[in-house]
């Protein structure tokens, strides 16, 4: 304790960093190591850098040009960095042997920090897989073949992790773009992952706290030792004590854990598809779901696959993490969410953030699925923290360009003015262009979106309609289970009973979605317990092995029908009572091309995702009682421009008929600024009417061919389309 109250209150400026009279002493007997072992080398080096000394008389600084910091020529040459590892101190015990832990920290700097005495900020990333994983993972994972309510089979044994590396270099991540820009880089092995002590916990508290200590110790509050059980000090009298957080999936989870500290130092993160609730990502709306690509995960085998640290710790960790707190709270009969998961969600830590965050996703991201880094971008706008987010459209990870990075970290860890918080709030990578090249938006969701409301007509077994009209006594229609099929071949069916679908018209216009869909449904189910799934798709569907990623799923979400009520309590089904339920699809953003059809898929399993009960269980749905609202760029107006029939308006010739059906192969479109618009099309006899009222509203929309059509028009439609076939007739 004397030892750390004595490195707060000195002066880190002054004397820490000569070489021959500091507590780096150890770092520059690794570095004579390095000079003895390549003396020819380094006699050649050592003559080259007292040329390029006489030539830079000044001392060495980071160079700002356009708001960015530029790669220096006096930083870039990396035989010339210095690399170390040291230990840094936490303030907790999670293995249980009494002592505090300690984690391994790498770092990597410029040499003039050794030289010259130069002070940088610090790019940091954290992670439990630097040290190696377990594998394979697929082989311990839980069996989802199993009936839904019912206890699971045990699952496989894991595997040992064996750990991977050699000292002094953790990682090499982010070395090549930031230390020729002149910061430093640190990485570190997250508790109970490679030669860090402690237990993994997989969100738990340590978690947060062990990146805390390694930024405490880059600002002289945290003791650093050359090794893990030893006393020599290291300290950090190189770093400005500004620390920016770097990551992707799990290490920028890591980010996001570390900035709900309040840690002091810690002024801009980047978690790049950070997992930022368990809960959400081993289960949905109350339904246990793996994440995509990793059928029969849970938190416990994620637990097995990063648990690199100490052999001797395992036998603790396993009893005390994985088999009594894991074993206990997971759940995977109910899917509730409970304390357990409650204490693995970043949400509920939010309040002490004082970083500036600027968050990275994808919207077709299967694995740490888009609502992970929207729900806290959401959540920090309340906060008034700066704010950014970069979305692409690909899979799972992606940086943010280059050039976003770097104004962030310039203005937040240099402090030079750059004007980033002027910038664009959100920045958007379009269908099929380059990720360097995002379009810049107001915000996310696009503030030119509004909820658009569709309602379902039947159709089943084939294909039913989505429309914004409200089309009553549609009754109701079954789907029946098979986790046979999967979704995308469900997708395709014409006809099939596994499924129900329904379709909007072919768009004559891109439709813009920015937001997260939510559907209402009514549903009843012939058994206690039932998985439903819903898919938005875009069909026709493209099947070709060069189709784009945003070529077919639009949104995905899925829901146990047993928390309708509620999320922390799941009550058993009444068979073949109806239940109401509402709750959110993926958030997404995503133009929909000119002559495809948006599609609502409903279905119970989803072979990907869910658990894979019997076949057989039916879901009934009330699709009177069923919709799904669509965030559209220009709202109900714009969709209903966007499947307006392009038709040309035609003159026809007077023809006496006893009918009230107009000619073959007429089409008209009739506008009335009381009444609205009426659009009226018949080829080969089969004459289809769709009536739109004055406020954009579409009031029908089918074909009229048969009395049983005709009386689903409302009156005044009817009256006016008579009107109209009268005049045209005459």
């Amino acid at each position: 304790m004397e030892q750390l109250k004595h490195l707060e209150n000195r002066d880190l400026g002054n004397n820490c960093c000569p070489v021959m009279k500091t507590p780096l002493s150890n770092e520059c007997c690794w570095l004579v190591k390095k000079f003895c072992l390549s003396a020819l080398f380094f006699a050649f080096h050592s003559s080259f850098a007292e040329d390029s000394e006489t030539q830079f008389s000044e001392k060495a600084v980071p160079i700002i040009k356009d708001g960015e910091t530029q790669v220096a020529p006096r930083f870039k040459d990396s035989d010339m960095w210095i690399r170390h590892d040291l230990w840094v101190e936490t303030d907790f015990d999670s293995d249980g042997d009494g002592k505090k832990d300690r984690m391994h920290v790498d770092v990597t700097r410029p040499r003039q920090t050794e030289t010259e005495g130069l002070k940088v900020p610090v790019i940091y990333n954290s992670s439990p897989y630097f040290a190696g994983t377990a594998k394979p993972v697929h082989d311990f994972m839980w069996d989802p073949r199993q009936e839904l309510g019912e206890d699971p089979l045990k699952r496989r044994k894991a595997p040992s992790a064996k750990r991977k590396g050699e000292r002094p270099i953790i990682s090499k991540g982010h070395v090549k773009d930031w230390v020729p820009r002149g910061f430093a880089v640190v990485h570190s092995s997250s508790p109970g992952t490679g030669l860090s002590q402690g237990c993994p916990t997989v969100g738990g508290d340590n978690e947060s706290h062990a990146p805390k200590a390694v930024i405490d110790w880059l600002n002289g509050r945290a003791m650093g030792y050359t090794t893990v059980d030893g006393l020599e000090p290291v300290t950090s009298c190189w770093s400005t004590g500004k620390v920016g957080m770097i990551g992707t999936s799990y290490n920028g989870t890591l980010c996001l854990a570390a900035a709900t500290t309040g840690v002091d130092g810690l002024e801009a993160i980047i978690p790049v598809a950070p997992n930022t609730s368990y809960y959400h990502y081993y289960r949905s709306n109350g339904l246990v779901r793996s994440p995509g690509g990793y059928m029969g995960e849970d938190i416990d085998v994620l637990y097995d696959f990063i648990n690199s640290g100490d052999p001797n710790k395992r036998e603790y960790c396993n009893a005390n993490v994985r088999d009594k707190d894991m074993a206990s709270g997971i759940d995977r009969v109910t899917g509730d969410y409970n304390s357990f998961w409650a204490g693995r969600d970043y949400l509920n830590d939010l309040e002490p953030v004082k970083a500036a965050v600027l968050m990275s996703h994808a919207f077709n991201d299967w694995n740490v699925m888009p609502e992970h880094s929207n729900r806290i971008y959401q959540a920090l706008k309340e906060k008034g923290v700066p704010l950014q987010v970069y979305y692409h459209q690909g899979g799972h990870g992606g940086l943010p360009p280059i050039k976003l990075m770097n104004r962030w970290f310039t203005r937040y860890l240099h402090g030079f003015e750059n004007n980033v918080e002027k910038d664009a709030r959100a920045w958007i990578v379009r269908e099929g262009e380059d990720r360097n090249k995002p379009k810049p938006y107001e915000d996310y969701p696009n503030p030119a979106a509004s909820p658009v409301t569709f309602k379902l007509i039947a159709g089943a077994p084939e294909m039913g309609k989505l429309t914004i009209a409200r089309n009553s006594n549609q009754g109701t229609e079954t789907v029946v289970d098979n986790f046979s099929f999967s979704g995308s071949a469900l997708a395709q069916a014409d006809w099939t009973e596994h499924r129900l679908m329904y379709l909007t018209e072919k768009l004559t216009e891109a439709v813009h979605l920015s937001g997260t869909p939510r559907i209402t449904i009514k549903l009843a189910s012939n058994k206690p317990t039932a998985n439903l799934s819903i898919w938005l798709v875009s069909l026709p569907w493209n099947g070709n092995k060069n189709a784009k990623i945003t070529d077919n799923i639009i949104t995905r979400g899925w829901a146990d029908p047993q928390n309708h009520r509620s999320l922390t309590e799941s009550e058993p089904l009444v068979p073949g009572r109806f239940y109401d339920m509402t709750f959110d699809l993926q958030p997404d953003d995503q133009v929909i091309p000119v002559g495809q059809q948006i599609g609502l898929m409903i279905m119970s399993s989803d072979r990907e995702f869910t658990l894979r009960p019997d076949p057989g269980t039916e879901l009934v749905i009330d699709l009177d009682e069923t919709s799904i609202q669509l965030p559209l760029v220009g709202g109900a107006k714009a969709f209903a421009k966007a499947v307006t029939k392009k038709a040309s308006k035609k003159k026809v010739k007077s023809t006496k008929t006893t009918s009230s059906t107009v000619s073959n192969s007429v089409s008209y479109v009739v506008k009335d600024t009381d009444r609205g618009e009426l659009h009226y099309a018949n080829a080969n006899g089969e004459a289809v009417l769709k009536v739109i009222s004055s406020d954009d509203k579409v009031v029908f929309d089918g074909p009229i061919n048969t009395k049983k059509q005709k009386a689903k028009v409302p009156r005044e439609a009817m009256k006016w389309y008579e009107e109209v076939s009268r005049k045209i007739m005459k």
